[in-house]
């Protein structure tokens, strides 16, 4: 399902785990395997073929906007800004949450979300985030060695001052794995509450001078750069 564009690895068995996917008629479970060239694969009743065109897709998403599919709260999605000029059905790499503006991708290749996404590969994403009040390097440094949250302790990042300005302090952040609203919530902690948070880059892709709401295709060489992520040697236990 991944190969063929349908979904993420991770969204592909959460599928299958929900009686969505069957192989010659039969549900099928995780660890089944298929040939799309020879057995009958429906995803919800669709036939699954492995040519679909693979789409690389950024966003400028607003805030405002939820970084999913669909919304059961009725709330408008990235894909609803794609409109209907895409007839592949895309997907988004991850999540930026709805009070954070920036670079969004959508792609249908599993492959590349998976590199994206897991955090074994380590692909760093920058972010722009402006904080309350003026954070002293202390502050900061005990942000880049990791803060302990309530789901565990954050990984190491980088951070750059980048300005000031009247009780606020612009930051650079750079991350190669992140816990849900992040930066958000250590900022909190830490006593400095953030203003706004843009996300820049997706490794060494940015977002260059896309407006808000604002689409591109990615071009072959980006597309290739990203691929090149390779995963992070395992830490050895002490």
């Amino acid at each position: 399902m991944a190969h063929a564009g349908i979904a993420s690895r991770r969204k592909a068995e959460e599928m299958i785990q929900a009686g969505l996917v069957t192989v010659n008629g039969r549900i099928a479970t995780i660890g089944d395997k298929a040939d799309p060239a020879s057995d009958d694969i429906r995803v919800e009743g669709k036939r699954l073929h492995a040519t679909e065109k693979m789409r690389y897709i950024i966003m400028n998403k607003g805030r405002g906007i939820v970084s999913t599919t669909d919304d059961p709260e009725g709330r408008k999605t990235v894909i609803d800004l794609l409109g209907k000029g895409t007839t592949e059905r895309v997907y988004p790499v991850g999540r930026l949450d709805i009070d954070s503006d920036g670079l969004v991708l959508l792609t249908n290749d599993g492959d590349l979300t998976h590199r994206i996404t897991h955090p074994r590969f380590g692909c760093e994403k920058t972010y722009k985030v402006l904080v309350e009040g003026h954070p002293e390097e202390r502050i900061l440094n005990k942000w880049r060695r990791g803060i302990t949250l309530e789901d565990g302790k954050t990984a190491p990042c980088k951070i750059k001052v980048l300005n000031t300005e009247r009780g606020k302090t612009w930051l650079r952040i750079v991350m190669g794995e992140g816990k849900k609203r992040q930066i958000r919530r250590v900022a909190d902690q830490l006593g400095h509450p953030v203003k706004r948070l843009t996300r820049t880059h997706i490794g060494p892709v940015a977002l260059g001078s896309l407006k808000s709401g604002q689409t591109r295709e990615l071009t072959s060489a980006e597309v290739k750069s990203l691929m090149k992520t390779k995963p992070q040697p395992k830490k050895k236990k002490k």
